[in-house]
């Protein structure tokens, strides 16, 4: 099987940030914001679903749908003006997510494969299969059923790129329109998305490579993007910006808040645990990872040597000038120690559990034993 990470790492691939709109527009001070990623349980299907996009099966009635999506900058902003919620279901073969969009004016306009989606309205996937924050999967379907899927070794902000040649090999993804898409004037009801995603591609950024095991949690996020558009001509059109020929900025409503206008910050994503159980045959509790807290910590720190260097064109060479002694970890006596130059660093902090955490100066986040 092709390791497209191991071709990056050699240099190829390379490509520069696709997300000119919602990529890297950070609004808030995110170490301020509260560390709070919404959380989910995935059971198993019962059997195996038919991608239609229709959610019509006896598993998908079993699930729950997560919480409605919210803006992308939390409660900072008013609620979507449209529902937006997801599902999620797995067994040995694929993870699988169903999302539901509530939609009075279902277009769309992309047909080819790896197209820029969120340029039309569309439904997004992210996942980092072990949550060190690099590594991890993008995927945008929009109302025709085209896709985008790419692979980022790193965030935009610790100076990604993306990898527009990787492919979910075997991805199934489908939709279902209630009502006429491209029909302006009319008023339909909205559009729901059905996805497979193969455990054997995703594997690849997983912890040993494997794909999860029972009581695993990968971090997710589901993010919609959404114009505003006007019937002209019997087409919808964007809404422009008054006096430009610019459209409005589009929306984004996602499943975990951001705290910003940017979708590439998967320490911000939520929390998805696999369980054993078939849906609809019991229920399973949310199991908390404690260390978790511990990386959110070392996070803060790592905003902070971000300002430095931004402000004073070095790291901080001492921990003392950032302050650690403002961070509170419950449960735990949080007292990193960081060894670094002036363009590198590490940074650790004992975990829960005998557990050592780091991080480094381009934001990779991991658990020692």
């Amino acid at each position: 099987m092709r390791t497209y990470i191991a071709l990056l790492l050699a240099g190829w691939f390379l490509a520069a940030d696709p997300h000119p709109l919602h990529a890297q527009r950070p609004t808030v001070d995110l170490e301020a914001m509260p560390f709070a990623p919404r959380r989910y349980v995935a059971y198993r299907a019962t059997a195996g679903l038919r991608i239609d996009g229709r959610l019509d099966e006896p598993s998908w009635a079993s699930t729950a749908w997560t919480d409605q999506f919210v803006d992308i900058e939390g409660d900072r902003q008013p609620a979507p003006r449209f529902r937006t919620r997801a599902k999620m279901l797995w067994d040995d073969d694929n993870f699988y997510v169903a999302a539901e969009l509530e939609e009075p004016d279902v277009w769309a306009t992309l047909t080819e494969r790896d197209s820029v989606i969120f340029h039309d309205n569309d439904f997004e996937v992210f996942i980092d299969p072990d949550g060190d924050t690099h590594a991890y999967y993008e995927l945008e379907v929009n109302a025709l059923g085209t896709v985008w899927d790419l692979l980022l070794i790193k965030p935009y902000r610790d100076g990604g790129p993306a990898i527009h040649g990787w492919d979910i090999a075997g991805l199934q993804a489908a939709v279902d329109v209630r009502g006429t898409p491209n029909r302006a004037g009319d008023r339909d009801e909205g559009w729901s998305v059905e996805i497979a995603m193969p455990w054997k591609i995703l594997r690849e950024a997983a912890a040993n490579r494997r794909p999860p095991q029972p009581g695993d949690r990968w971090r997710v996020n589901f993010s919609r993007v959404q114009w505003q558009v006007d019937a002209a001509e019997g087409r919808y059109v964007k809404r422009r910006k008054p006096g430009s020929a610019d459209p409005l900025p589009e929306d984004n409503w996602v499943w975990s808040p951001q705290g910003a206008i940017n979708m590439h910050l998967p320490e911000r994503w939520g929390y998805v645990q696999f369980s054993h159980l078939t849906a609809g045959s019991a229920s399973e509790a949310f199991v908390e990872d404690r260390n978790e807290r511990v990386k959110w910590a070392l996070r803060i720190l790592y905003y902070r040597q971000r300002s430095f260097r931004a402000t004073s064109a070095r790291y901080a060479a001492t921990l003392d000038e950032l302050a650690p002694s403002t961070i509170r970890v419950e449960g735990i006596d949080f007292h990193p120690v960081m060894h670094g130059t002036q363009s590198l660093y590490e940074i650790t902090a004992k975990g829960f559990d005998g557990h050592v955490v780091h991080i480094n100066q381009d934001g990779r986040v991991w658990v020692a034993p």
